[in-house]
């Protein structure tokens, strides 16, 4: 299920830990704003890379690419004047082809669980560009709007998009801030880096480890709202996606609208699973795969991560607290932080 949140996707679910050690190597620290939240950047410095100054300009510049290509807020990126052209194709950037082509196989894997074409029902119940609506959506609105969605009237055929209604809007932010973590991770790597952690609004990819020679350790949140930690894992050279029903919603009548939509039924989901935390070498692939299992719920999740060795895990909310679940895949890094 695609989720658009406030200024693309805020943090949900994850915190870094990075701690010192006796007599490190120079590490060196970055941060700064991207997609409507932050990133921050520990790269150990092995003699080989620019100074902080420049290497942040780097990263700047790669990361307003990707603003630039794919956000639905800004009316002058690609994917603006893609949604906003009649039927027709449009030449685009071969990074907004990966990620399209991505959005494209994981509603396949998903079976519609992940739809990036339902940006229309995203700014229906008020989580995209527009405000919030005034009130609860009806089933005949909603009905209206699914109408108009449908990644049938889109395709990829080289380097061009094209599109079959002239309604078709496509929102990414599922997927595109993971891009974003891949996109610094590969410059970082293109640069002579080895030893890295990079995180953009709780989407985090390591490779390599700390100057003491200890892991890169990131602790997976528990979905209580209040930043307490679930379990802490060292992932290796991989990345980390969490989502999470928890921190962006609003309330009619007492009634919790999570801004996870179903793209099935149109609908907020409603079901007990409150986040999933998934691992994969891609960070895009991760955040897709999280929103999607996310919106299949545990069994069903459960059923495809242990089906396609996806590692995942689930916590759900039951009266009794919060209880966690692992697929086949999850179980090693969990083994891994235990001992």
């Amino acid at each position: 299920m695609l989720s658009s949140l406030k200024h693309w996707l805020t943090l949900v679910g994850l915190a870094f830990l990075i701690s010192g050690c006796a007599q490190p190597d120079p590490v060196l620290s970055l941060s700064g704003s991207t997609m409507g939240t932050t990133y921050n950047i520990k790269v150990v410095d092995n003699g080989r890379l620019p100074e902080s100054i420049l290497l942040q300009s780097k990263i700047d510049i790669e990361l307003e690419k990707v603003n630039n290509q794919m956000s639905t807020y800004r009316p002058k990126s690609e994917l603006s004047r893609f949604n906003g052209m009649p039927n027709g194709s449009m030449k685009v950037s071969p990074s907004l082809v990966t990620v399209m082509n991505e959005g494209l196989r994981l509603y396949e894997l998903t079976d519609g669980a992940l739809d990036v074409s339902i940006g229309p029902l995203i700014n229906l119940w008020g989580f995209g560009p527009d405000a919030r609506p005034t009130q609860i959506p009806t089933q005949a609105e909603i009905e209206l709007v699914k109408a108009r969605s449908g990644l049938e009237n889109v395709s990829v055929e080289g380097l061009r998009l094209v599109k079959r209604s002239a309604s078709m809007y496509i929102d990414l932010s599922s997927i595109a801030k993971g891009y974003g973590v891949d996109v610094v991770a590969e410059l970082l790597t293109s640069m002579g880096a080895e030893d890295y952690l990079v995180e953009i609004g709780g989407e985090v990819r390591t490779k390599g480890q700390k100057p003491d020679e200890s892991p890169w350790r990131i602790a997976i949140e528990r979905p209580s709202g209040r930043g307490e930690v679930e379990r802490i894992i060292a992932p290796g050279n991989m990345a980390v996606a969490t989502s999470g029903d928890y921190r962006n919603y609003f309330e009619d009548n007492g009634v919790r609208l999570s801004h996870i939509i179903d793209p099935r039924n149109g609908y907020p989901i409603k079901h007990n699973l409150a986040s999933v935390t998934v691992l994969d070498p891609s960070t895009m692939t991760a955040d897709g795969l999280a929103t999607a299992l996310l919106v299949m719920g545990t069994e069903k999740g459960m059923a495809l991560a242990n089906e396609q060795g996806i590692a995942a895990m689930f916590i759900e909310k039951q009266d009794a607290g919060f209880v966690t679940r692992y697929s086949e895949a999850f179980k090693r890094f969990v083994h891994a932080s235990d001992s």
